[in-house]
């Protein structure tokens, strides 16, 4: 199975891992590069560049918006995530987004920055996204669909009391699903594996758990453009 966003490989046959300089990956993991938001005055276009191409099968995340440090998303934040969108754009490789608290704001930027792109005629654009740790509500499945997009379910599935999330991830459409740990160094010891989440999910949308398993499975590929 795969994890669809993780910081340290553990248990899934394969990681999708946004720690491109990190420990130890399996040959079927996938690295993503990308300047964190938080961290959005270290980005350097040159480093990332060279990233991507000395290996083709490198992805671009974590990047996006935050909001839970600041009410306001500070200038140099959208600066280095619209500058790595267009990177991505030029290099054709799947993104993975962060939208802490302002989803709706990556989506305009996202629609934005693919406009500006176009308008230019400036070539193509990244074939997928992965909207990690998406806790909204389904108004914005439109556009993430139109662009390509993919919802990762995380462990929140496994709270009893999140409902207004379990609600969320039945109407995720088939296609569009993937599961992730969100795995870190730091939260490994009691984070929930992938298959834990996986499991949930076939229960809560009413799944069987083997069909669930192959089609998350066939839409990693996908996003990945395999």
């Amino acid at each position: 199975m795969t994890d669809a966003h993780c910081h340290v490989s553990r248990g899934a046959s394969r990681h999708f891992l946004c720690d491109p300089c990190g420990g130890p990956a399996a040959a079927a993991d996938v690295r993503f590069a990308g300047v964190h938001p938080w961290f959005a005055g270290s980005f350097d276009a040159g480093e990332l560049r060279a990233h991507l191409s000395a290996d083709p099968r490198l992805g671009v995340g974590e990047i996006g918006l935050d909001r839970l440090r600041s009410r306001d998303i500070p200038p140099q934040m959208r600066t280095a995530f619209e500058s790595q969108l267009e990177i991505a754009a030029e290099f054709r490789r799947p993104v993975v987004l962060h939208g802490a608290k302002c989803w709706g704001e990556v989506v305009k930027t996202v629609e934005s920055v693919k406009r500006r792109m176009e308008s230019a005629k400036c070539g193509g654009w990244m074939p997928a996204f992965l909207f990690h740790g998406f806790s909204r509500s389904d108004g914005l499945f439109p556009a993430i669909f139109a662009m390509n997009g993919f919802v990762s379910v995380g462990p929140a599935i496994l709270n009893d009391h999140a409902v207004n999330y379990r609600e969320m991830a039945k109407r995720i459409p088939p296609d569009r699903l993937l599961v992730e740990s969100d795995c870190t160094a730091e939260n490994a010891a009691e984070c929930p594996t992938v298959e834990d989440v996986a499991a949930k999910l076939a229960e809560v949308r009413g799944e069987p758990p083997d069909a669930l398993f192959a089609r998350l499975e066939e839409n990693a590929d996908r996003f990945l453009g395999l």
